[in-house]
């Protein structure tokens, strides 16, 4: 299995074990307001439905947001090579390892980390369409495209 395919592979896992998380929140608080609601009455149980509720909402958000960026993940076939920067691409620039995909925490793999950048990410769109050889600057600083793979 190639890095970028172990790559894929364990941000697939994170997302999943996320989604996994959160899904079980949501329906315990539902199963929660729903006992709630056989057996209480009056303005502090308002409250907690109330409360429940919106925590059910920002927990539904988030779920939302982690979807979609398995949503990404999922269109990236690990085992193309590119030639330019693209959705998928390894980029080695800096000395530094990017994944083009979504904004996903660091990972490290064979003692190498790797930073998942979104492609609209400020450096991302930087990368975006661009080779092995490319310089650009980015807030003051030099960078240059080692390789993309």
């Amino acid at each position: 299995m190639t890095l970028k395919q172990q790559i894929l592979l364990r941000y697939k896992e994170m997302l999943q074990d996320r989604i996994d998380v959160f899904q079980d929140m949501i329906s315990g608080l539902t199963e929660d307001a729903q006992n709630d609601a056989k057996g209480s009455a009056g303005d502090k149980h308002e409250t907690a439905l109330s409360m429940m509720h919106l925590e059910q909402e920002k927990l539904n958000h988030k779920l939302r947001e982690i979807l979609e960026q398995k949503n990404i993940l999922d269109k990236i076939d690990a085992s193309q090579i590119h030639k330019k920067v693209a959705l998928g691409s390894m980029v080695q620039a800096n000395g530094m390892l990017l994944f083009i995909s979504a904004a996903l925490p660091k990972l490290t793999i064979d003692g190498k980390n790797i930073f998942a950048l979104s492609p609209q990410s400020p450096l991302g769109s930087k990368l975006m369409g661009n080779e092995t050889g490319f310089l650009f600057d980015m807030n003051g600083k030099p960078y240059s495209i080692e390789s993309v793979s």
